[in-house]
């Protein structure tokens, strides 16, 4: 066969990766519950997904500033507060928050119900800022601030301490 004739044969196609209801990784920080449907394994660790429902009246994390990669929110159900800035933006079903590098944001459940949201991360870096912190949760403790600032600079992440 000619490298013309390989080049140009069919490529098996990639594995394709399918995570059914209640399958995936769950990772759970606090009163706030993650479900990892994809850790970046598949797609070359272009991105992760992750379904997280928040419990009512649930505060998220400190304003923070990602510096390498993208995220992406989708409410699924509920409504999630995200901050950005000065300026919070109230997210119901059907609502998609796109959060592009080194924009600083964090996000809220301000209501009486749960609510549920699909995350990106574009690339994959940040589900194992997650995984660091249910480690910090699993040894017994609640995570301090600094356990927080040190997770996230291991992520190109830092807080936006010119917001607090």
């Amino acid at each position: 066969m000619t490298e013309e004739m390989k080049s140009s044969a069919p490529q098996a196609d990639p594995a394709v990766s399918v995570v059914g209801p209640g399958e995936g990784e769950t990772i759970v920080l606090g009163d706030t519950r993650m479900r990892v449907l994809e850790d970046g394994s598949h797609t070359g660790h272009r991105l992760a997904i992750a379904e997280s429902v928040l419990a009512p009246h649930s505060q998220g994390p400190p304003q923070h500033r990602h510096g390498r990669h993208d995220e992406g929110f989708y409410v699924l159900s509920g409504t999630v507060r995200f901050t950005v800035g000065d300026e919070e933006h109230d997210a119901t079903t059907g609502t998609l928050v796109m959060v592009p590098p080194g924009t600083p944001h964090t996000f809220a459940n301000p209501t009486d119900r749960p609510a549920v949201m699909l995350s990106t991360f574009t690339p994959d870096l940040y589900v194992q800022y997650f995984r660091d912190l249910q480690e910090v949760l699993a040894a017994g403790r609640p995570p301090t601030p600094q356990d927080n600032i040190d997770a996230m600079s291991r992520y190109a992440t830092r807080p936006a301490t010119d917001l607090a």
